[in-house]
């Protein structure tokens, strides 16, 4: 598991941590963040294993590009991912496009595009969420909101969305190989509160934006977690959705 000043642990990237877990977070209002997906696939272990994403366009979500493996399988409209809801649609992923300079030990460039065999339905449970054209940039001390499944602390609520503010942090110096320019730390290093435990989920939301995607951090649930930026990969987004139209 990764210490502070480390690099993030290989073992992350093979799915040895599973959905993740929010400490201290609560419950979602039901389909309230309808651009969230479940990503299920089988990693290089053989097992199943599953991550976060959001919708970014009808045929593409975005995600960590650690969060890899074959036969993706994308679910839209989930609140409970563990009840077949009406809300819900699975969608197959045609191709995973993880960004061409990602590297695993350092965690740099750690973002993918997923395509979907077919366009999904927009509707109140499942919707694009928007990307940060122009849109602001996340300074220190803005608050912005991490979701994603599995909270420790909802016991009731086990397999529902899970929610909690975070505080936008100027630096991380906990790890060495964090990169202002590309990534964001976000959360509270002397608490215990607001954390993922796990590695593959979560979406750094601010002011109804997407800003930042979970890459790493210290899996025994310690803050701050570090995000990658996606504002500092629009380019990419844009030209890579445009060569694979349908």
């Amino acid at each position: 598991m990764p210490e502070y000043g480390d690099s993030p642990s290989s073992k992350i990237y093979d799915g040895i941590f599973s959905i993740g877990e929010i400490i201290g977070g609560h419950e979602s209002k039901p389909h309230s963040q309808p651009y969230m997906a479940v990503v299920t696939f089988i990693n290089k272990d053989g097992k199943k294993h599953r991550c976060g994403a959001f919708l970014v366009q009808e045929d593409f979500l975005l995600t960590a590009a650690h969060c890899r493996g074959s036969s993706i399988i994308i679910t839209l409209g989930a609140h409970n991912i563990k009840e077949p809801e009406k809300t819900q649609q699975k969608i197959r992923v045609l191709r995973a496009i993880p960004h061409p300079q990602f590297n695993n030990q350092s965690s740099k460039n750690d973002i993918m595009l997923l395509q979907l065999e077919k366009k999904a339905k927009l509707n109140g449970a499942v919707k694009v969420l928007d990307l940060p054209w122009n849109k602001g940039k996340v300074s220190p001390g803005m608050t912005c909101t991490v979701a994603g499944w599995e909270s420790t602390l909802a016991e009731k609520y086990p397999n529902t969305l899970q929610e909690i503010d975070l505080t936008v942090r100027k630096e991380c110096k906990y790890f060495k190989y964090y990169n202002r320019s590309t990534q964001i730390c976000a959360g509270y290093p002397k608490k215990r509160k607001a954390s993922f435990q796990g590695d593959s989920e979560g979406l750094l939301v601010c002011g109804k934006v997407a800003q930042g995607i979970v890459s790493y951090g210290n899996p025994d649930g310690r803050n701050p977690r570090v995000y990658t930026r996606i504002s500092s990969f629009l380019s990419w987004i844009k030209k890579t959705m445009k060569s694979h139209e349908y």
